[in-house]
């Protein structure tokens, strides 16, 4: 991976950054959006990982300290919202909001410089007003806290290819099934098939993009049983099938 420098105040510019580079944990004196126009970039927190598409940009409030990667090659446009009022969180996860349209060509033309510096503060303007009205999107994998389940989150995340049930799963972090279950809703809000899902989809799309695998290639890798499961989950969580989102990212 790449270690790439980083302004502490931020900047508003588009750069082109290859698959594997990484811009260190950082923080903003004010707010900051990250949009990809092609390829994909994680944003990692204290709290999790979230993903910026080009169908979702991320949103970092100011001060909240957070890590950029970059998986395949992307243009990654990002925008510091200097002199905007502040979004107010209740935590330390940033805002994933679906973009399109009019929100997609702001994101575009004020990174690439292409508005008028006249222009500049009423086009920043609106596109803030427009993230208030947008949509969540994305998936958001929360990082766990107790240490039985930081262990069993582990030991999937070695082999997303492995089925592992979760009786055997408790048994090795020495934890009763009912206890592990009850911790993985308490923590994530969903069950251990429905979190382990959400994983799998996120390195999945993360797969599709970097080594242009085929879709039948990324479900057999991520342990689904056929490939029309694969398919269906994916496009429950992600909105397009994985041939769409693959297809659609590699021609941005």
């Amino acid at each position: 991976m790449n270690e790439i420098s980083l302004r502490p105040s931020g900047a508003t510019d588009t750069v082109e950054h290859r698959g594997g580079s990484v811009i260190a944990a950082h923080v903003h004196g004010d707010d900051q959006i990250v949009y990809v126009s092609s390829g994909l970039l994680a944003v990692t927190t204290s709290a999790g990982v979230w993903s910026a598409t080009p169908d979702r940009a991320v949103l970092t409030p100011a001060g909240m300290w957070h890590q950029h990667r970059v998986f395949g090659n992307s243009r990654v446009h990002a925008l510091e919202l200097t002199g905007s009022p502040h979004f107010e969180l209740d935590s330390d996860a940033p805002i994933v909001f679906a973009v399109n349209g009019l929100l997609r060509a702001l994101l575009i033309d004020l990174t690439d410089g292409r508005i008028p510096e006249v222009l500049a503060g009423e086009a920043r303007a609106l596109l803030v007003g427009l993230v208030g009205f947008a949509p969540p999107a994305g998936i958001r994998l929360p990082n766990p806290h107790d240490e039985r389940l930081v262990r069993a989150c582990a030991l999937v995340e070695a082999d997303l290819g492995e089925n592992i049930p979760l009786s055997r799963l408790a048994a090795a972090v020495h934890v009763s099934e009912r206890s592990l279950s009850r911790l993985f809703r308490t923590e994530f809000g969903a069950t251990y098939p429905q979190w382990r899902n959400l994983v799998r989809v996120f390195h999945a799309s993360i797969a599709l993009l970097e080594d242009e695998s085929s879709v039948t290639e990324v479900a057999v890798r991520f342990g689904w049983a056929t490939p029309s499961a694969f398919i269906t989950t994916f496009t429950r969580l992600i909105g397009q099938t994985p041939a769409a989102y693959q297809r659609g990212h590699n021609a941005h």
